[in-house]
């Protein structure tokens, strides 16, 4: 499709962006370009928002999202700023995306390449596991291509305009894609052995959601992954850095350490913010990029409640608990990314989503920073990692119990040692995050990290578009449409500045507007 250009605003229509996590950042860089006046706020010292990091013996670890996917959603940014993706970042992509095992019987690599994956199947369950995992390509695949026009490139769809976007002629696509099934289901018909409904059922986790529950268009996110996984040269941090920097160039005014109490409403829409410390912001439109339900529960001023639902705690997403440490290891040879599975999957998503508890058998996450691909050197000395686990969120009704957390500790590391991993672990040399971290981070969300959870066909329907239902108020984030993850979030950046410049050109005079046609109205424009 060609591109859609975006109306030039003059300088007087001011935008505040609050929260510099990537949708925020987007959203920031594409309104300065286009001419806004941008002030972008953000509580913490630094940018990213849950892409952050943290210091541990004097070095630093991502401890947000630690892969990098679906680099045409910056590619296409950086082509529409008359940028070049590579010119500011190091991706470097990996052939292996991650490396699984099961309680010490060896483990199982999957290739990014599919040829590669189907034989690596075949060699670990059979003949007939290959051949279902290149069905269950096909149909990831097929979902994908239904799905990312009219549902991830646009703006908020329904039902109705989901079938309306794709049109008569993909129609039959779109009722291939399984919408009313559960994932689990649909593996099984796919994979007979466990492990491997196990291993790609893992991808609701990808978006905070139990594979017992999560719709089966979730398989899209094999096509995803093997149309490539990168590393960030200096860690997914410097995403954000990136980004920041950037903004900035562009003429955003960037504002750390800025703690917004409240979203000033006067006349029935934003008009600006005002902060803790009683410092007034005006703004002609004001881009909120935290979690939405901070808004429907009131964190940000009584009069932006009806800016979005509440979020109620039975619809979370999930949260976790992680580990970040620098230790030595032995035994089992890891890559950057691992998956250490727990022996009862029923029973890990029972306790998460039913029982609202830490698992008893958890999955374990194991992201070794210093590691690189198959056939990689090892790091020398002490390593980073990240070590996670799911956890319910439920981080707003306080810390979790010693005792439980110390349970939940102890079954993590022994899983990793009967899979063959020793971990050297210091107390000095280790951070734990629980949910209710995460909910002191991210404020009304109980550490929910990916925002409602993507439950039933219904979900992804249900998530808050870039425009809110309070005028002048526009959303951006995981939490919002399109969903969670990097390259969601920013395009959920991208949507939010592009009907932020819409409202505010439709809002002037004809004579002052700069209005060019639009290739497709209501979607975002593409490479």
């Amino acid at each position: 499709m060609p591109v859609q250009r975006q109306p030039s605003l003059p300088r007087r229509d001011r935008v505040v962006v609050v929260g510099a996590g990537v949708g925020g950042l987007v959203a920031a860089l594409e309104l300065a370009h286009h001419g806004a006046d941008v002030t972008l706020l953000e509580r913490a010292t630094e940018p990213g928002g849950k892409m952050r990091r943290v210091a541990v013996a004097g070095r630093w670890l991502d401890a947000g999202p630690t892969v990098f996917t679906m680099r045409w959603v910056f590619d296409a940014l950086c082509d529409d700023l008359g940028l070049r993706l590579d010119d500011h970042l190091a991706l470097k992509p990996f052939s292996v995306l991650a490396r699984h095992a099961w309680d010490g019987n060896g483990h199982f690599d999957l290739h990014a390449d599919v040829a590669r994956a189907a034989d690596a199947i075949g060699d670990f369950a059979g003949a007939d596991a290959a051949r279902g995992y290149l069905d269950f390509v096909r149909r990831g695949r097929d979902i994908y291509r239904t799905l990312e026009g009219p549902f991830l490139r646009s703006s908020r769809p329904t039902p109705v305009s989901l079938a309306w976007r794709c049109g008569l002629a993909g129609l039959p696509g779109l009722l291939r894609i399984s919408p009313f099934a559960r994932l689990w289901h649909e593996l099984g018909r796919h994979f007979a052995d466990p492990r491997l409904r196990q291993l790609f059922g893992r991808y609701a986790t990808y978006c905070g959601a139990s594979p017992f529950h999560a719709p089966a268009t979730l398989m899209l996110v094999a096509h995803v992954e093997q149309q490539g996984v990168w590393t960030v040269g200096g860690g997914m941090h410097q995403l954000a850095r990136t980004l920041a920097g950037l903004a900035q160039r562009a003429g955003a005014t960037l504002r750390y350490g800025c703690d917004v109490a409240r979203i000033h409403v006067a006349g029935g829409r934003a008009r600006g913010v005002v902060l803790a410390d009683g410092e007034a912001i005006d703004a002609d439109a004001v881009v909120f990029n935290g979690d939405a339900a901070a808004l429907g529960a009131g964190l940000l001023g009584d009069d932006a409640r009806r800016a979005t639902a509440p979020v109620p705690r039975a619809q979370r997403s999930l949260s976790a608990l992680t580990w970040n440490l620098v230790a030595r290891t032995a035994g089992f040879p890891l890559l950057r990314h691992n998956v250490f599975f727990s022996p009862d999957y029923a029973a890990e998503f029972d306790d998460l989503t039913h029982r609202r508890r830490l698992p008893r058998a958890p999955t374990v996450y194991v992201c070794a920073h210093d590691r690189g691909d198959d056939g990689d050197p090892p790091p020398v000395g002490a390593e980073r990692l990240l070590c996670l686990v799911n956890a319910p969120a439920d981080g707003d009704l306080g810390p979790i119990p010693d005792e439980e957390l110390a349970s939940c500790e102890a079954r993590t590391f022994r899983l990793l040692t009967q899979c063959g991993l020793q971990v050297q672990r210091e107390p000095a040399s280790t951070r734990i995050t629980a949910p209710s971290d995460f909910h002191r981070l991210f404020p009304g969300t109980g550490g929910a990290l990916y925002g409602q959870a993507s439950h039933g066909w219904r979900a992804s329907f249900t998530r808050p578009g870039s425009a809110s239902r309070l005028p002048g108020l526009y959303l951006a984030g995981g939490s919002t449409h399109p969903g969670p993850g990097v390259p969601m979030a920013a395009l959920s950046g991208r949507l939010a500045a592009q009907r932020v410049l819409r409202d505010l050109s439709r809002s002037r005079p004809a004579s002052s507007a700069t209005w060019p046609q639009a290739a497709t109205p209501g979607g975002m424009s593409t490479r």
